[in-house]
């Protein structure tokens, strides 16, 4: 009997369109804490240290910690469907419980809980992804998955805004709750597991064979073992100290410097950013898949080319004159909001094709895995570090420069881009041999 080769079916498009909707409710409940750290910091009479504390450390610890074992878990053969759905479940009703603390310590141990739910939701999802569509594919299939931290922001900040000045910040959390727990319940009842490297070559498939058989330190010293996978790991830990530090502090930035009301400065930040990420999101796979077909160094090449033209966005958002704006639809808009657009086009090119370059480098049994550490380098150190240091940066800089103590704090945190391009620069000719040992072609 032959055996029928694997297919892209209608089931591969509703399974991934589900998956990138849980993604997306995970951000907005990981992120729509940034456009409402004024109100929690006046109710609990914290300072931006401790706030900086509760949007970084308190989550990224256990959210990069616990990913590992998770993912160890589906690459041995854990169910992903399931793992994924009950983490959503766990998460979704951590949020809410966010809105219900009555003290900061109360809010930390919610935020805290989120974390834990949130760590068996990513490993398994690239995990997933992975084996939905051929690698010719994969750059856009991750492109869709990729639009949760973008739709995230963009909901998070607009309708979040919009509900937090009018009901309060407590409102906004709950109601961000509850859809990820009727999100849980579909993916559990309507899709299944699509089988593991379905899409993957005969030396991949060996390999895998071979790798589920070892103990998890040498699986993780194997990973390890890729210079490339090191190297990206590294140039994600600072793209995410920049990205994590500027996504959190930016809407708070808004409201100091130029005096907007809640909803105005979610709003606007949330278009800027959510929508010009989206675009960049989608363009940045689009284009990666065509571009890689003539020659395999675009893969990484396309990151570095959108860090290094974000970096000077972000300069110019945060220096730009406050006097100067624009009047859209009757609306006087900051100048400075077209290069905050900007910034959010090229810096969401990285995390889409840093996955999608692993998801290469990696066999099937090594990918969850491998996908919680690049999580872990981007939330223990982007996540944990960015929003702290940038808080307590902003806390040194105003006592010697007076109000304008964010602004230079988060022009200090986006030079760390410079760093990270390097590192992704000396990624390409490890990536290009590990393509060739593994006999990939794309």
């Amino acid at each position: 009997m032959s055996i029928m080769p694997p297919k892209v079916t209608t089931r591969s498009h509703f399974t991934l369109a589900l998956l990138a909707m849980v993604y997306i409710f995970s951000f907005i409940d990981r992120n729509v804490i940034a456009i409402v750290i004024e109100p929690i910091k006046q109710e609990f009479g914290a300072s931006d240290t401790l706030m900086g504390l509760l949007t970084g450390l308190a989550f990224a610890v256990l959210y990069g910690i616990l990913g590992i074992p998770l993912g160890r878990m589906v690459d041995m053969g854990a169910d992903r469907r399931k793992m994924i759905s009950i983490c959503c479940g766990l998460w979704s009703i951590a949020t809410m419980a966010c809105g219900m603390a009555n003290s900061f310590w109360q809010l930390l141990i919610a935020r805290m809980t989120v974390a834990v739910g949130e760590a068996g939701g990513m490993a398994p999802s690239v995990s997933m992804v992975s084996d939905l569509y051929p690698k010719s594919r994969r750059s856009t299939a991750m492109s869709i998955f990729m639009l949760g931290p973008q739709m995230g922001l963009l909901i998070a900040m607009v309708l979040g805004g919009y509900i937090a000045q009018t009901y309060g910040w407590r409102t906004t959390f709950i109601f961000f709750g509850i859809p990820g727990v009727l999100l849980a319940a579909t993916l559990w009842l309507f899709t299944r597991d699509p089988g593991r490297g379905v899409f993957d070559t005969e030396e991949e498939r060996r390999q895998a064979r071979e790798a589920r058989n070892i103990k998890a330190g040498s699986q993780i010293k194997s990973i390890f073992q890729i210079r490339a996978f090191v190297f990206l790991c590294l140039g994600v830990s600072l793209t995410g100290v920049v990205g994590y530090g500027f996504g959190i502090w930016a809407p708070t930035f808004l409201l100091r410097t130029y005096e907007m009301p809640l909803a105005q400065a979610g709003f606007l930040f949330g278009i800027a950013s959510g929508v010009f990420a989206i675009l960049g999101t989608l363009c940045c796979g689009w284009v990666c898949d065509r571009l890689i077909k003539r020659d395999t160094r675009w893969q990484l090449a396309l990151p570095i080319l959108g860090i290094l033209l974000s970096l000077p966005m972000g300069i110019a958002f945060l220096l730009w004159p406050q006097t100067s704006s624009f009047n859209l639809a009757g609306f006087d808009i900051p100048f400075a909001m077209l290069f905050c657009a900007g910034f959010a086009f090229f810096q969401s090119w990285w995390p889409t094709l840093t996955f999608a370059a692993a998801s290469h480098l990696l066999t099937s049994s090594q990918r969850a895995l491998g996908a919680a550490f690049i999580n872990l380098f981007m939330t223990l150190i982007g996540a944990g570090l960015g929003p702290f240091v940038s808080g307590t940066l902003s806390d040194f800089y105003t006592q010697t420069m007076g109000p304008d103590g964010l602004r230079w704090s988060l022009v200090t945190v986006l030079c760390l881009l410079l760093a990270s391009a390097l590192f992704y620069g000396l990624a390409i000719g490890p990536y290009q041999r590990r393509l060739k040992q593994l006999d990939v072609s794309i």
